[in-house]
């Protein structure tokens, strides 16, 4: 379980760095270099495959909502990061709403049960598939809009997806690693499908949106809905008597997300 904790970690220092980066490149591209040609965008997804990596072995020893919660950490890393960036302090409301938010997220990871989950039932890759399809529609559609909350709402469902589709075939093929049966699973290819749509909407995001609030809003999207699907769905554990803390956990979390994504854009200092 340490393990788990160790890689999730890492994956949210990671993520942290790559959306700075990714964000840096977004806001620079053009209709001649769009941001997949910008170099910063490129080092940013090159930096998120590795905390995706990362995020995935640590999903063969933690459930969903556990790996994604300690990920959750990079709201605060980002939000400090870019404040220091541009030569800014954070406004008090939005420290405070940091902490509350990571706090809840801490509660959330403790949450966590130890037992490996069962055999999962039936029916499950359908039930990815047709979310998949749906999530793909509704990029199309709101990419066509200017705001980014959507957009980055999306994209949390998509790499959370992601992290279900991992899970899954990690609860299909048990504790050790078959890779003829993991190849075999439907859910082993809809992790592409699933990245691409978060791929997409989060890039439209940041081109429309401050990084801080983008951020904020598609790390808790990709915490809570996918850590609750996979309680429901793959039986993920929750520790014995912690489900009240798991939901106080998850209201924090979602209040201090609400604040940090309605903030006005943090901006640099004017030079007199």
């Amino acid at each position: 379980m340490l393990v788990g904790i160790l890689l999730a970690t890492a994956a949210m220092v990671l993520n942290s760095f790559g959306a700075l980066l990714q964000a840096e490149g977004a806001r620079r591209a053009t209709r001649k270099r769009p941001a997949f040609l910008q170099p910063r965008f490129v080092a940013g997804v090159a930096v998120d495959f590795v905390a995706w990596g990362c995020a995935v072995l640590a999903l063969r020893v933690l459930p969903v909502f556990a790996v994604q919660a300690i990920i959750g950490g990079t709201i605060a890393m980002t939000a400090v990061i870019n404040a220091r960036m541009i030569g800014v302090r954070l406004p008090l409301e939005i420290r405070l709403a940091v902490a509350v938010c990571l706090t809840g997220l801490v509660l959330v990871a403790a949450s966590a049960g130890t037992e490996q989950p069962p055999i999962r039932p039936r029916g499950v890759d359908v039930v990815l598939l047709v979310s998949l399809l749906l999530l793909a529609v509704a990029v199309l559609v709101l990419r066509q809009g200017k705001h980014a909350w959507p957009l980055a709402l999306l994209s949390g469902l998509g790499f959370g997806g992601t992290a279900l589709s991992v899970r899954a075939a990690h609860v299909q093929t048990g504790e050790g690693l078959d890779l003829a049966l993991l190849l075999g699973q439907p859910a082993t290819y809809l992790v592409v499908g699933f990245w691409l749509v978060g791929m997409t909407s989060y890039t439209a995001a940041l081109s429309r949106g401050d990084v801080g609030a983008v951020t904020a809003v598609f790390t808790v999207t990709e915490v809570l809905v996918p850590g609750m699907v996979g309680i429901w769905l793959l039986g993920d554990p929750v520790r014995p008597g912690w489900a009240w803390v798991l939901a106080v956990g998850l209201a924090m979390a979602l209040a201090g997300t609400v604040v940090i994504a309605k903030a006005p854009p943090l901006r640099p200092p004017r030079v007199r």
